[in-house]
């Protein structure tokens, strides 16, 4: 790690939408490490927040499919540190569910978390940044789910293949004041990695059809989102960061090969 890098993020107000577990837990991280005030919300607050060496997040509660709490989310955050300049858009997920079974409610649930809500989220963020004179960065986690087949999550999928075309979309509204990127984040490592892994054994099988040989991190795209809300990236937006080690290997070499798919 170069000098620089080291204080990236010193002093910057940051907010963690989901930022309480997972890879948001992972991102909040990642700031505070850097030296910045790192705000988290969700919809309960969790017993042990993001902490790096007695620095520790703050907590707001939000849903973040409900435009007013997340207005109030906005303006606690402006209230109490005077300006937001990092918007990461983390919130989202999606229990498994057949297409053909799942209800319109359920589909409209999953498409309201993961898409609508942050443009409700980045919009709010926007409207402060805008009038500030350095401006401010939005990043909007993604997934690798919207850029390929998403069985089992098809909704899923299909928001976060939106949340991609909203980043770039964004990136052209809202520049040149603020900037608008994406994270599309591969097979991630979670506390809840067994929910779609299965035990260890299917985990890494998992991380074997990865071609770095791992599952990533919430610390990978931590990282990743640290860089792009950085002084490095001042000239990137509208980009899709795609944060999967190398993606997964063609099933079809697997099979040509008489190892499986």
């Amino acid at each position: 790690m170069e000098a620089d890098d080291a204080t990236a993020a010193s002093g910057q107000v940051v907010l963690v939408t989901g930022g309480t577990k997972g890879v948001g837990h992972g991102i909040a991280q990642a700031f505070l490490s850097r030296g910045a005030t790192v705000v988290v919300c969700g919809r309960n607050r969790p017993d042990e927040l993001p902490d790096v060496d007695g620095r520790t997040a703050a907590f707001v509660s939000c849903n973040v499919r409900d435009p007013d709490q997340v207005a109030a989310l906005i303006n606690d955050v402006v209230a109490a540190h005077g300006r937001l300049d990092v918007l990461v858009n983390n919130a989202g997920g999606a229990p498994h569910a057949n297409a053909a079974d799942a209800s319109p409610r359920f589909t409209s649930g999953i498409i309201d978390l993961n898409l609508t809500a942050p443009i409700v989220v980045a919009t709010a963020a926007n409207a402060v940044m805008q009038g500030q004179p350095e401006g401010g960065s939005i990043v909007n986690i993604c997934s690798v789910s919207g850029l390929r087949a998403s069985p089992g999550t098809a909704a899923y999928g299909a928001a976060k293949a939106g949340l991609v075309s909203l980043t770039a979309s964004l990136a052209v509204e809202w520049a040149p004041k603020v900037r608008v990127n994406a994270i599309s984040a591969g097979l991630i490592r979670t506390e809840q990695a067994a929910l779609h892994y299965g035990d260890e054994g299917g985990i890494a099988r998992v991380a074997a059809t990865v071609p770095l040989g791992r599952m990533g991190t919430p610390a990978d795209v931590g990282e990743a989102a640290v860089f792009l809300a950085s002084s490095r990236a001042s000239w990137i937006s509208g980009a899709n960061l795609e944060v999967h080690g190398g993606g997964e290997w063609p099933a079809f070499l697997r099979a040509a090969a008489g190892t499986g798919s």
